[in-house]
């Protein structure tokens, strides 16, 4: 009976899933930050064009933020008006509501690095 020996260098294939997840991620992120574009309070779009994604691979951490000194404050103040299909909670809720969206992006990219 014929043997065989498979040798597996796990160390490059941990380091290609990590680069895979953090492609997933940074992918993932840029989708829920053109869903949070959308819906941002805009008056002369500083606040929708300061939007940026940044993803921390050591950590596999991916960072959504919006860089203008009000973007907090219209974020979080519930009362202010906006003008329609805008809103405060700009990032929150596209954030939850595309869960399953990240979920499945990230886990495209991982499928594939594993091909």
């Amino acid at each position: 009976m014929p043997r065989y020996r498979l040798t597996v260098n796990t160390t490059a294939v941990r380091r290609e899933l990590r680069a895979a997840a953090a492609r997933g991620l940074l992918l993932a992120a840029e989708h829920v930050l053109g869903e949070s574009t959308a819906v941002v309070p805009l008056d002369e779009a500083a606040l929708s064009r300061s939007g940026t994604v940044s993803v921390d691979e050591p950590t596999l951490t991916a960072a959504i933020s919006y860089d203008t000194p009000y973007a907090i404050k219209q974020h979080e103040e519930l009362n202010f008006q906006h003008a329609p299909g805008r809103t405060a909670k700009y990032l929150e809720g596209p954030l939850n509501a595309s869960t399953a969206q990240v979920r499945d992006i990230v886990a495209a990219q991982l499928r594939r690095a594993m091909r």
